[in-house]
């Protein structure tokens, strides 16, 4: 538990309404959790922000950034982070490995496991774990094991119980199977497609099969675990881009003057609440669509030309020199309502546009109510006559299996 002396009166007000908030909103579900962010100090782990934005439920601390502005190291969200370790259900005595480290969530591990487990947590960048090991110190957490390493490499103490990913990923390393004690879980924010979930994988042997799956963000994997998008701007400017984020991605080098053609509309009668979740539909298109990526639309440079229904990372297909993109617009008087459809550009366009509509229409009667898909994770090589029916995504560790029930 913590030695640090009780904090004064204002930071301990902050603390617990950032816990009553979680729970309130359903991200803290268990007392243990609870009682971990109730004894970590948070502000300590981030002394360049002011006291209320540390306790801030839902805003990330950063605490690097590349030459370019952009965040290469944070504390992750409150929010982001009782999530994953209610989903990695850590209990006492166990050995746990994280892998990225910011040192609150290794604190909060370590009032988990308790003074009869361990808790080891990885960076590969020196900024990082110097900062993480000074903190950790100062919390008084000193038996957290901080170690500077690339953790797609075999880190010393597996096999761990469990093992929590606080980076984002794009591939699951054979050495985080192998590091992974039999019968323990690894929980990683996964990309598949573009589209990152939080996934909770309980080891099978040699595969690894979820439990557990849910929406989130994070900060990119540096090292041999990094893997960059391909990015293509079809009119030449930041206007509208295309990502793709497998190894396997479609030809677009006819697209060219694609979206200086008319655009096609298909409307589908699916409608859907502005307050109601739809994220299932993202990893259902992502599936049953060949030719998959992501659009987004930089809001200071719109022209509307297009408009998809997320700006920021809306489903995609693409075939030769054609388009099509999920959609939605609202419908009669209420505000709140809206309907699903596709946006199609260049000579293919109306076809690609009916194919998202068709699928709007299946994910609508079979996905839509039900659970989400199971992800199984086997060695690469593994053929396909042992691999489940369903969309396979390739990785250069992995194929990914997703199987909807």
């Amino acid at each position: 538990m913590s030695t640090l002396p009780k904090t004064d009166e204002p930071v301990e007000e902050l603390r617990s309404a950032m816990v009553e908030a979680l729970r309130a909103d359903g991200t803290i579900r268990t007392d243990r959790v609870a009682a971990a962010l109730l004894a970590v100090p948070r502000h300590i782990f981030a002394p360049e922000v002011p006291l209320t934005e540390a306790y801030e439920p839902v805003r990330a601390l950063v605490t690097k950034r590349d030459e370019h502005g952009l965040v290469v190291s944070s504390v992750s969200a409150a929010q982001i982070q009782a999530l994953m370790l209610e989903q990695a259900d850590v209990r006492p005595g166990m050995r746990v490995e994280e892998i990225g480290s910011g040192g609150f969530n290794a604190a909060l591990l370590a009032e988990l496991v308790g003074p009869e487990g361990e808790v080891t947590t990885v960076d590969i960048d020196p900024f990082v774990t110097d900062r993480a090991s000074r903190f950790l110190d100062e919390a008084g957490y000193s038996r957290v094991k901080v170690v500077l390493a690339d953790a797609s490499e075999p880190v010393a103490g597996a096999p761990f119980d469990r093992i929590l990913v606080t980076v984002g990923a794009w591939d699951l390393p054979p050495a985080w199977t192998v590091g992974l004690a039999e019968g323990g879980t690894i929980t990683v924010p996964l990309r598949m497609r573009g589209l990152t979930r939080s996934i909770s994988f309980h080891r099978d042997g040699g595969r690894l099969v979820s439990v557990s799956a849910e929406v989130c963000g994070f900060v990119k994997m540096q090292g041999t675990g990094a893997h960059d998008e391909h990015l293509v701007l079809p009119r030449g400017t930041k206007e509208v881009g295309l990502r793709f984020d497998e190894l396997d991605r479609p030809d677009t080098s006819r697209l060219a003057g694609v979206l200086e053609t008319p655009r096609v509309e298909r409307w589908t009668q699916v409608t859907v609440g502005n307050q109601e979740p739809f994220d299932s539909l993202y990893l259902w298109l992502a599936g049953a669509l060949p030719g998959f990526g992501l659009i987004s639309v930089d809001r200071t440079l719109d022209t509307g030309t297009v408009a998809p229904a997320n700006r920021m990372a809306c489903p995609l297909v693409v075939d030769g020199d054609s388009l099509a993109y999920l959609a939605l617009r609202k419908i009669g008087d209420d505000p709140a309502v809206f309907e699903f459809g596709a946006h199609g550009f260049g000579p293919d366009g109306d076809r690609l546009a009916d194919l998202i509509a068709e699928q709007v229409g299946v994910w609508t009667r079979r996905h839509r109510t039900g659970a989400g898909p199971v992800f199984t994770a086997y060695p690469a090589g593994t053929p396909d006559d042992q691999l489940p029916d369903g969309p396979v995504i390739d990785k250069r560790h992995v194929r990914l299996t997703i199987t909807w029930p």
